[in-house]
């Protein structure tokens, strides 16, 4: 059976678009987020999409379908707020693992049941594992700098018990996302690197940061090759970034990493910057052009959307990497003997 690592050296990996997108389409109610289960259940529930694993999963299995008609090689579980930090705000810290686990299991599902359609090509489930609501590097409290709202040892716990239940529902890689504060996701990266070691399994890891403005910095201070270089010691699949910037002002920062790393480079930038509303406008056409770019500079191995992008875009994307091969990785001592 081809895997992951087969198919990112034959052709474009497409990655999918966003599940809030999505969800915002269906109106999801309070009673429709606690379903017959969380009926009575003491906090507000509204927004927490991750949930919906549970009460709504045919509704999850859905979009995940719609990406892969799309043309997605690759779609992410629903959990990217499914640690115990980030269900905190919830009161629902004790259903992290179930909410892992049947959120990779949903996706297995779709994901098995369009490789078997499409044999020629497999489809595959990245565990999405966010950021989370709080950060390690720096102070919430202005008027105490040194103060910090979570240690890495508590990252790394919340961590592990996500990835382990990502991985025993069946996910196919790791994707650790929307990184804006590297320690973070060293705490991830760590926690993962242990239930390998546990498990005596191999899983690949996709790394992903997000640049958070026009400076070219991640909130915790990196440009991008500074990110590139605290996280290399990590054998990753693929490095590269997502959210915060459209795809014409993240290129800038690809180009930064793409020749100096032999990882493979991934990208699912946001329909363009969101409007006065928070809505995006960006409409797939649009950002297949700026998408192209890429291609043709020879930037990426997997390509997706983030915030703001629906099927209709992934469709746009899939159909333009298909016309491209993948980055060719130039090594370090490549780029040394061409300077």
């Amino acid at each position: 059976m081809s895997t992951i690592t087969d198919e990112i050296n034959k052709r474009i990996l497409v990655l999918d678009g966003a599940m809030g997108t999505m969800l915002q389409a269906y109106k999801f109610t309070e009673e429709d987020y606690r379903g017959n289960r969380f009926k009575d259940y003491p906090s507000s529930l509204q927004g927490n999409n991750d949930l919906l694993s549970l009460t709504q999963p045919a509704a999850i299995k859905t979009i995940h379908a719609k990406y892969f008609e799309a043309g997605a090689d690759i779609i992410e579980t629903n959990t990217f707020s499914s640690t115990s930090i980030a269900m905190a705000d919830y009161n629902m810290q004790h259903l992290v693992y179930e909410l892992n686990y049947q959120s990779a299991k949903l996706a297995k599902e779709v994901a098995t049941e369009f490789t078997k359609k499409e044999p020629h090509k497999p489809r595959f489930v990245a565990g999405s594992i966010g950021p989370t609501n709080r950060t390690a590097s720096m102070s919430p409290d202005v008027n105490d700098p040194g103060f910090r709202a979570v240690t890495f040892s508590e990252l790394r716990e919340a961590y592990k018990e996500q990835v382990t239940a990502l991985v025993d529902g069946g996910v196919d890689v790791l994707l650790v996302e929307t990184v804006f504060d590297t320690l973070n996701a060293k705490a991830a990266l760590f926690a993962i690197e242990e239930v390998k070691e546990e498990k005596k399994i191999s899983i690949p890891i996709m790394l992903s940061g997000t640049i958070t403005d026009a400076s070219g910095r991640t909130l915790s201070g990196q440009t991008a090759e500074a990110f590139l270089i605290s996280v290399s010691h990590i054998p990753l699949l693929s490095i590269g970034f997502n959210c915060a910037l459209g795809a014409n002002l993240l290129q800038p920062h690809l180009e930064a990493i793409a020749n100096k790393t032999d990882f493979a480079i991934s990208a699912h930038p946001n329909a363009g910057l969101p409007n006065a509303f928070g809505e995006y406008d960006e409409t797939p056409k649009e950002m297949g052009e700026q998408i192209e770019e890429y291609l043709k500079k020879n930037l990426i191995n997997i390509i997706g959307g983030c915030c703001g992008t629906s099927p209709e875009h992934i469709r746009e994307i899939a159909n333009i990497a298909a016309k491209y091969k993948p980055r060719k990785v130039v090594t370090f001592s490549t780029v040394e003997r061409s300077n």
